[in-house]
């Protein structure tokens, strides 16, 4: 029976650094070419919608931002039965408590992949409503992916040169480039709020 392996970036990009995972997945399609036996998947802030995906897997590597209470853009990985204890150090966001069920709910039902590696980025900035990446966590994506791509050919998933065709990226509108050089600057738009509802100064 063939082996499986699903390689799964979750976060908010919409919330500068939390888009940390998202964009390693992205990146990792547009420049290495995998099988139909590996899956890359932008898993956003899905959650127990990301169960079957993890059903069908043999393997697993998870991309996130992950406080772990370092110096800003410090990269950590941890494997195996390490990884939901450090999804839940300290919680950023809805999507880790989330992703931190979906493990436990998969290995509850027997099905959680029996092999896992999560590949963290220690964020600069969340607090950025429509904001980007900021430099020192974008510039380890490049790094992440490596640390990707040599785990997985360890375990006999080999990737080329390439791209991955995948229908499970985010639509080409949102993806890095287009929506970090499209968006308005913070003079041009509020990040805080709808300024419609905030009292004019005097």
């Amino acid at each position: 029976m063939t082996r499986r392996a699903l390689i799964l970036g979750i976060g908010n990009v919409l919330w500068a650094d939390e888009g940390f995972g998202v964009r390693c997945v992205e990146r990792l399609a547009e420049t290495l070419s995998y099988g139909p036996e590996v899956t890359v998947l932008d898993g956003g802030t899905q959650g127990l919608y990301l169960l079957p995906f993890l059903e069908e897997a043999d393997v697993m590597v998870v991309f996130d931002a992950v406080d772990y209470g370092l110096e800003p853009g410090t990269m950590k990985v941890v494997e195996g039965d390490e990884v939901p204890a450090f999804m839940g150090a300290k919680k950023m966001s809805l999507h880790q408590t989330g992703f931190q069920d979906v493990i436990a709910t998969a290995q509850l039902m027997g099905y959680c992949p029996a092999e896992l590696v999560l590949i963290g980025c220690q964020p600069e900035e969340l607090e950025d409503y429509g904001g980007g990446l900021r430099a020192i966590t974008a510039a380890r994506i490049p790094e992440a992916v490596t640390i990707a791509r040599d785990w997985l050919a360890a375990r006999g998933f080999e990737a080329t040169e390439g791209r991955t065709e995948t229908p499970d990226l985010a639509d080409a509108s949102i993806r890095q480039d287009a929506y970090e050089t499209g968006r308005p600057s913070e003079d041009e738009a509020c990040r805080t709020g709808d300024d419609r509802f905030f009292p004019e100064r005097a």
